[in-house]
Order: C-alpha cells, then sequence, then structure tokens
C-alpha cells in the first residue's frame, strides 16, 4: 500500500480504535458523533484495504479479530497522544470550555447535584454539561464519561478520585409511626419495628450499628430487621417513612431535608448505623496525563460547594 494510501486511512485507524474500546458500532458511532452507517462503511474500507477481517460482527456486539487487535494495539497510543496534545492546547484558553458527560446516581443527583449545577453553569457560560442518572456502575471509558459522583466506602483503584466530602447514614422515622409503636431505645428493639430496608440482590436483611461514643472501631451490632417495604431509591425509601411506614436508613443526603423541616426525626441518634452506605462522596475519572479544565472546574465547585456536609449532626 503506497504511503498516500496509508496518509487516507488514518482517520478510519482511530474509528476502528473507538470501536475497538466501545464495543459496538453503535457506541463507537455515538462517540463519534457520527452516524452507524459511516461508522460501517469506514471499517469495511479499511478491511479492504488492510487484505483481512479487522472484526467479528455478532447480532450483539462487535469484536477485534486478532489482526485488528494487533493493529489497535499498535496505533491506540499514538492516538491518545494526539488527542491530550489537542486537548491540552485548547484548554490553553482562560476559561474551561466544552461538553462535560457527568454520570451521578439517581437520589444523589436529583437531591445534591442538579440544584448546584445552575450556579456552576451560570460562572462558566462555556460549559456544557450532559448529566446521566444512573445507579448503574457503567464503565466510564466505554461509555465516554468525563466524570461520575460515586458514593462508596473507596473508589477504584484505577482511576483518579477527588474527595468531595464525608457523608454518613441516619435511622429516621415520622413522628406519626413513632407515637403508634413508640420509639426504640436500643439497636435491639428494632427488630420489633416496621424497618424499610435498601433492596441489594443477594444481601440479607440486617442493619449494623456501633455507638456513637466508641466510634467506628467498637463492636458492631447486628439486627435482622422486615418491615411492609423495601427499595433501591432512597428518595423512595424517605417517602415511605414520611408516609408513616416505618424506620428507614438512609443517607444523610436524602434525609437532610426532611429532617431540617420536621417531617422526619433521627432513631437512636446515639447509634450509627455502618456498612449500608459509602462514607464519603467521591468524583472519579479514568486515569489520564491530562484533566481537562472544565472537569477541574467542576470537580473543585462541587468540593467547595459540599464542604460543610449534609446537615445531620
Amino acid at each position: 500500500m503506497d504511503e498516500r494510501r496509508v496518509e487516507t486511512l488514518w482517520s478510519h485507524l482511530h474509528w476502528l480504535t473507538v470501536l475497538g474500546t466501545a464495543g459496538s458500532f453503535t457506541a463507537a458511532a455515538q462517540r463519534l458523533a457520527v452516524s452507524k452507517a459511516a461508522m460501517s462503511a469506514r471499517i469495511a474500507e479499511l478491511e479492504r484495504a488492510a487484505g483481512v477481517p479487522l472484526v467479528r460482527r455478532t447480532t450483539r456486539s462487535v469484536r477485534l479479530t486478532e489482526a485488528g487487535q494487533q493493529l489497535v494495539d499498535a496505533t491506540r497510543g499514538a492516538f491518545e497522544d494526539i488527542g491530550t496534545a489537542f486537548a491540552g492546547i485548547k484548554d490553553l484558553a482562560a476559561a474551561p470550555r466544552g461538553l462535560l458527560r457527568l454520570t451521578a446516581p439517581v437520589a444523589l443527583a436529583r437531591q445534591q447535584i442538579v440544584p448546584r449545577l445552575p450556579e456552576f453553569l451560570r460562572a462558566h457560560p462555556e460549559v456544557r454539561i450532559e448529566l446521566d442518572l444512573s445507579d448503574r456502575l457503567v464503565p466510564l471509558a466505554q461509555e465516554g464519561f468525563d466524570l461520575a459522583i460515586r458514593h462508596t466506602h473507596a473508589p477504584p483503584e484505577t482511576h483518579v478520585a477527588w474527595t468531595l466530602c464525608t457523608t454518613r447514614s441516619v435511622l429516621v422515622a415520622s413522628r406519626a409511626y413513632l407515637r403508634r409503636r413508640g420509639t426504640p431505645a436500643e439497636p435491639a428493639d428494632l427488630a420489633q419495628h416496621d424497618c424499610l430496608h435498601y433492596l441489594r440482590a443477594g444481601e440479607a436483611s440486617a442493619w449494623q450499628l456501633v455507638p456513637q461514643a466508641q466510634g467506628r472501631r467498637a463492636a458492631k451490632v447486628t439486627v435482622p430487621v422486615s418491615g411492609p417495604f423495601v427499595a433501591n431509591n432512597s428518595e423512595a425509601l424517605r417517602e415511605a417513612a414520611q408516609g408513616g411506614l416505618g424506620i428507614a436508613l438512609l443517607p444523610d443526603f436524602s434525609a437532610q431535608a426532611a429532617l431540617a423541616a420536621g417531617r422526619l426525626v433521627e432513631v437512636l441518634p446515639g447509634w450509627q448505623p455502618v456498612g449500608s452506605f459509602g462514607e464519603h462522596l467521591y468524583a472519579i475519572r479514568p486515569y489520564s496525563p491530562y484533566v481537562p479544565r472544565a472537569v477541574q472546574a467542576l470537580v473543585g465547585y462541587l468540593r467547595e460547594s459540599l464542604r460543610e456536609g449534609f446537615g445531620v449532626s
């Protein structure tokens, strides 16, 4: 193949590297902002020029052949270097700019992230945010996200993580429920109450608590719990608790407003629930030597905005 022909296929090679990461023509086309038909045509043209199949197509996905993987491995680093260099040049401008693709859990995003975004976007008018609300732990690089907000005990070691703030869990109930059923005096009493549990596949319905005064190194008390309602969303559990259905275990960011307004009260304030939810909010992204200014600006803003926590003493 002559040198001029190779030069005309450089963009085709880049599209192949994106396809190898994305895993499907549809996802790759979305990342490149082109049509699926254009994506398929470019890869087919590259295969004709190479003289060997580069991808193995199935009804659900696309996988690279050995030759395709070899080609991607040989060229991916160069394209990443080009992308990093170009992004760095673009980012020399004083103001953060461009599209920032962000993913965050549904309840956390609705209650704490989205209300903070208008101020950020007014301060940075050249930044656009595309927010994906999902409790699914998506592969960030594969799905093209620049940043994820995670409520977890520990971020993945393969990613860069910034701590945004600490969080804690809290037991809450409505005054009407406590008048009707009584107020638990110690963790064992929870076994006799209607408890609103966060639904996680394969996990037993049990809560763990430690005495506040002794800190989290104290021996844990484990209490089996049951109740009329479970859900995999803290907003749903909070609403059920406000409706008097029982005692709910919530992250503080979900309980904050209802506690402040008196719609809910804290139960067993001398005990700290542990193990059910993460202890920090993190902003994470796949490792790269270059972090766009828009990402840096949003992380800094969220850290400043969230530094006081969620007002649950």
